[in-house]
């Protein structure tokens, strides 16, 4: 596979990074109102359900860093769940529910900094699909 230490690399990064936010959001589902100066949430289960699946996401990617030729559909779960997050967000953000800072600490590090590399990646891997 092309650049396959890249992508590997890649995906181990992802997958600290998702079960850390992960366990981090279902552990404290207020963080997000807190560090934005929003009252807290009405329903805080739903965000720290939030949590829980991105951190499931990560435990996923880490078996695309461990066996990057099979990991294509993983990989194509979790790149059009960067393209939706952000568009919810949005959704979020221009009918007030959310402010637009929000898309900073929610979109940009869980979106939009993965989201070139998921691509280079399900580029590299369109050749594995099965």
């Amino acid at each position: 596979m092309k650049r396959r230490k890249l992508h590997r690399a890649v995906f181990a990064a992802a997958a600290i990074y998702n079960v850390a936010w992960g366990l981090l959001t279902a552990l404290h589902p207020q963080w997000l109102p807190e560090v934005l100066g929003m009252e807290a949430l009405r329903y805080p289960e739903l965000f720290a359900c939030l949590g829980m699946v991105l951190g499931l996401y990560g435990l996923l990617y880490l078996q695309v860093a461990r066996r990057p030729e099979s990991g294509w559909w993983i990989a194509a779960v979790g790149f059009i769940g960067k393209v939706l997050g952000p568009i919810g967000m949005g959704w979020s953000v221009a009918g007030g529910a959310w402010p637009a800072e929000a898309i900073l600490y929610v979109n940009l590090p869980n979106d939009f900094l993965w989201l070139p590399l998921f691509a280079l990646y399900l580029w590299d891997a369109r050749g594995s699909v099965r």
